[in-house]
């Protein structure tokens, strides 16, 4: 079992930053890839960006040059940097342990609100 803990998330303006984080219970980077996904009011959840065991990243188009995934191995923690932030951004953004291949959630964490309002 692995438990997922984010924070970061808030209140900012359009074009500011934030960085979520998510902390996971054990060490995993080395047997599952991580992800980003992010769900807004009254639409489905989508995938923002992953990362895999190997350091490779993938990021959705709506996010592409404004949003960088990391990780720290020695804290367990995955990041999620997000800069030029739009209205459109603004969602409930959850991290999520996922297989080696293929898109197989594993293990969600409980989400953290973004808001990105005037």
């Amino acid at each position: 079992q692995v438990q997922l803990v984010e924070s970061g998330g808030g209140s900012v303006q359009p074009g500011g930053s934030l960085r979520l984080a998510c902390a996971a219970s054990r060490s995993i980077f080395s047997t599952y890839g991580m992800g980003w996904y992010r769900q807004a009011a009254g639409k489905e959840r989508e995938l923002v960006a992953t990362i895999t065991i190997g350091g490779s990243t993938y990021y959705a188009e709506s996010v592409k040059g404004r949003s960088t995934i990391s990780r720290d191995n020695a804290k367990n923690t995955v990041y999620l940097q997000m800069n030029s932030l739009k209205p459109e951004d603004t969602a409930v953004y959850y991290c999520a342990v996922r297989l080696p291949y293929g898109n197989t959630i594993v293990y969600w964490g409980q989400g953290t609100q973004v808001t990105v309002s005037s």
